[in-house]
This record gives C-alpha cells, structure tokens and sequence, in this order.
C-alpha cells in the first residue's frame, strides 16, 4: 500500500478545511500513511475584479489543479462539488464524493433577521447567477450586487459596502465556524442550489488503481447517484457558473427524487419541476429532467443568455 499521499488543494480557508478533512479521513482509515498537502493558485483564485459568467465559469477553480494531477505533481486533488465542470479531462476520474453537508443557500446580514424582512430595494451581493435570478423571482425590487471573494472577504465586503445582505452556501459558512452568522437558511422553494453543492469532490488518474482503491471509502452511495443525476441535468443543459439553474436530488429507498429550476437572468420566467426513478438510472433521469425544463421555454432562455454572455 502506498505509503505517502500528496494532496492538491487551493490555498483559500474553505478549500485547505476540506483538504484536511480528506487528509484526517485517510490517516484515521490508514494509519501510518503520510499526507502531505500541495498548495496551489488557480485562476479563479486570481482574477477578482470580475463575475464569474465573464471569465469562464467553472474550470476556473480546477484546471491548474488537474494538470498538477496529470504531470504526477499530487496524487489526488478535493473540490467543492459544485465548482466542478462536467466534464473531467481525459485521464482523470471523480473517485468518490463525500456525504452532503447542508445544501442549502444562506442570507447573511448584519440588519435583518429574515430574506422576508429586507426592505424594498435592498442592496443583496452574490457572484452567483443562479442565485441573482431566484432572488429576482421571488423579489424583483431587490438590487442585485456582484460579490467576488472567498468566504472571509464577502463577510469583510458585507460591511465595508454596506450590504443589507449576502447570500453564501450553508456548508461553506458552517465548515469555517461561521454558522452563527447565517440568518436564515433561505427554503428549497425559493431557491433551489447548486448541482453537488454541500458534498466533496476526490479526483484522482484513472489509472492509478492503488489510490483509487484507497479512496473508495470516502464514496457515500446516495450522494454519488445525487452528483450523477445532477450533473446529468446540468451537463444536458450545458450549464455552468454562467447560467441561472438550480437543481437538487435526494434518495429515499433506492429511489431517487431530482428536483431543478431554470430561470431568465432578471427571474421574470422560472421553469421548475421534478422526477422520480430509480437510483441506478440516475443520469437518464437527470437528462429527461433537462429535456422536459428545455421545453417547457428554459431552451429559449438559454440561447438568449449564450448571446448576452457572449458580448
């Protein structure tokens, strides 16, 4: 068995809790083993200044991580699920994606108590499309502002630029010993999250059987047929940071209950519905999912936002 394990990570707060999570579950299962951390920037992690929908979405947060991976710089690399494309490069696999932290959206203010209580107008931050037009949907008087950083900076930017709220993901807020500063968990039914969001990412080579074979306790079942029909419906829609969808799977007895949202940028038009099926079939419920929010007019949204976005 191996003897030593090199673990990729972004060196930002949230992303080094999970690096150690991951690390502290491999030294508990193997005792003995060493873990090492590799510390790296990505281009997400360098450019600040503007949305995410302009600078290329997702890939942002991993490219540079699974180049490490591929030229045997780490033997494995922890990312936020929902900060994954899709698609993974050629010679790399998802080895397993952890239990579901809280999936949740959470309002955060220094003024109100409630998303219910902000007052017409309200100055809201978020870098997140998919919120923005949830948000919009259910309150079109708000004044939606972009709010790049990590976790810690959008907390300072909260007060320094006088913010009435924030939204930010649950788990993240939680795992860095914030959850105090959360007002309200905003309802599934306001805002549905992102796809994987709340569980861990492990990539690792295909090839590498030995570590693959060592990370597999690390796979929680349930959650893996959640990613698979959640990235099955995103990967249909062509979707990423740079386009409003939320979607969310939960398992009951085998059965899996897939639940998504495509909304316009303003949340003027929200397509929403769910479907139920088999765990096993996860992805092809994910896909007929798509299928059915495409037509009901999420198609039309999405091709006027591939034109906008493309200026």
């Amino acid at each position: 068995m191996r003897k030593k394990i090199v673990i990729g990570t972004r060196s930002s707060k949230l992303a080094l809790w999970q690096a150690d999570y991951v690390a502290e579950c491999l030294r508990k299962e193997y005792p003995g083993l060493q873990v090492e951390k590799k510390l790296m920037t990505t281009k997400g992690d360098k450019i600040l200044d503007a949305p995410l929908a302009k600078i290329g979405g997702k890939g942002l947060f991993t490219k540079e991580l699974e180049q490490e991976m591929l030229d045997g710089g780490i033997d494995l690399a922890v990312h936020s699920l929902k900060d994954m494309p899709t698609e993974v490069p050629e010679g790399l696999v998802i080895a397993a994606i952890t239990k579901r932290a809280d999936p949740g959206d959470a309002v955060v203010s220094l003024k109100y108590g409630h998303f219910e209580d902000l007052p017409k107008g309200a100055k809201v931050g978020t870098s997140s499309l998919r919120r923005k037009a949830q948000l919009l949907h259910a309150r079109p008087d708000l004044n939606i502002q972009d709010l790049r950083g990590n976790v810690n900076t959008r907390l300072r930017k909260l007060e320094e630029e006088n913010f009435d709220a924030i939204v930010l993901a649950v788990a993240g807020l939680t795992r860095l010993g914030f959850k105090d500063r959360i007002a309200e968990v905003m309802p599934r039914e306001i805002m549905l999250p992102a796809v994987g969001q709340g569980a861990l990412a492990i990539e690792a080579r295909a090839e590498d059987k030995e570590i693959l074979e060592m990370i597999a306790f690390l796979n929680d079942g349930d959650m893996a047929a959640c990613a698979k029909g959640e990235r099955a419906f995103l990967a249909k829609v062509e979707g990423g940071c740079q386009v409003p969808v939320g979607v969310f799977g939960s398992v009951e007895n085998e059965e899996l209950q897939l639940e998504a949202v495509i909304a316009s940028l303003d949340g003027a038009r929200l397509y929403r519905d769910k479907l139920t099926g088999a765990k096993s079939e996860a992805e092809q419920l994910g896909s007929q999912l798509a299928e059915k929010l495409l037509a009901a007019g999420g198609l039309e949204i999405m091709q006027e936002l591939g034109l906008l976005l493309d200026k």
